[in-house]
C-alpha cells in the first residue's frame, strides 16, 4: 500500500478527514522551505502538497501567484525542489508528499526524466493542473510506471459524461475543486460540497479531498464531515508571505487549529 493510501486509511480508522496542506517550494527561499514543511507536519498535516513555482499559474489566485513570484525571484529551480523533497523524505519517512503545478516545469526535460527524478526524491503523487486526462500519455504513463500517483482534479462542471475520463488512470486521491475559479477567492456553499462528494463517491473508491477557499477550523470541520480530506493552501501561503523566513512557527500554530477543527468534527460525528 502506498503512503497516500496508508494515510487516508489511517485517518478513516480514526474517524476523521485527512488534512492536506499546500505551500509553494522556494517561498520565501529554497533554504526556508524545509522548516515550513516540518511545521506543517508538526501541526498535524497528514499530506503535503508542494507547489512547483511557475511564471503563469493560471488556476491560482493572488496569494499563490505572489508566492510563485517570490520563489522564482529567489532563484528556485527544479533541482532545488527535488532536493527539498529528498531532505523532507529523510526526516519524514511516512508522510505523503505530492508535487503540484503546471506542465511546463514537469515535462520540459521529458516525462520520463521528471517521473524518474521525482520517484528517486521520494514523491508520492503529482497534480498537474493543465494536462487534461485525454493527454495522459504526456505524463501519467511515466508517473504510474515509477509508482507515482497521477492525482486528478474534478470541479463543479465535471458532469457524469466527463467524470469517467477524469478517473481513468487516476491515483492517490481525487481532488475536488469546490468552486469554479481561482484559488483562495471564495468558498462553495456546504450543501453543494455535500452533494458533490456524494455524487463522486458513487463513481470511485479513491478518497475525495475537497479544496479551494478553506480557511477556518469551522470550514475544515464542516467539509471533513463528508469528505475524506480537506485541502488548505492559500491561507497557509499568506502566512508565509507575511512572516517570510520566520513563518514556521505561525504556520505550525495555524495548522494545529485546523487539525483541532477536524478532530472536533470527529467527536461530533461519534
Amino acid at each position: 500500500m502506498s503512503r497516500i493510501a496508508e494515510t487516508f486509511a489511517r485517518c478513516r480508522e480514526q474517524g476523521r478527514a485527512a488534512l492536506v496542506t499546500f505551500v509553494t517550494a522556494g517561498d520565501p527561499a529554497p533554504a526556508a522551505t524545509g522548516a515550513i514543511l516540518d511545521a506543517l507536519v508538526a501541526g498535524g498535516a497528514d499530506v503535503i502538497e508542494l507547489g512547483m513555482p511557475f511564471t503563469d499559474p493560471m488556476a491560482d489566485g493572488p496569494a499563490i501567484q505572489l508566492a510563485n513570484i517570490r520563489s522564482l525571484g529567489a532563484g528556485t529551480t527544479t533541482a532545488d525542489i527535488l532536493a527539498i523533497v529528498r531532505e523532507f523524505r529523510s526526516r519524514h519517512a511516512d508522510v505523503p508528499l505530492v508535487l503540484m503545478g503546471y506542465a511546463n516545469p514537469m515535462v520540459r526535460r521529458g516525462a520520463d526524466w521528471f517521473a524518474e527524478a521525482a520517484a528517486d526524491a521520494g514523491v508520492d503523487g503529482v497534480i498537474c493542473v493543465d494536462i487534461p486526462p485525454e493527454e495522459d500519455d504526456s505524463l501519467g504513463v511515466a508517473l504510474r510506471a515509477r509508482g507515482i500517483a497521477p492525482i486528478r482534479l474534478a470541479t463543479p462542471t465535471t458532469d457524469v459524461a466527463r467524470l469517467p475520463a477524469v478517473l481513468d488512470g487516476a491515483g492517490g486521491f481525487l481532488y475536488y475543486v469546490s468552486v469554479a475559479g481561482i484559488t483562495g477567492k471564495q468558498q462553495a456553499a456546504q450543501a453543494s460540497i455535500d452533494a458533490a462528494v456524494a455524487r463522486l463517491k458513487q463513481s470511485t473508491d479513491l478518497p475525495i479531498a475537497v479544496g479551494f477557499g478553506v480557511r477556518t477550523p469551522e470550514q475544515a470541520a464542516a467539509i471533513g464531515g463528508v469528505a475524506d480530506g480537506v485541502v488548505v493552501g492559500s491561507a497557509i501561503v499568506e502566512i508565509v508571505g507575511v512572516h517570510g523566513t520566520a513563518a514556521a512557527e505561525p504556520v505550525r500554530t495555524y495548522i494545529q487549529s485546523l487539525a483541532a477543527g477536524l478532530a472536533s468534527a470527529r467527536k461530533e460525528l461519534a
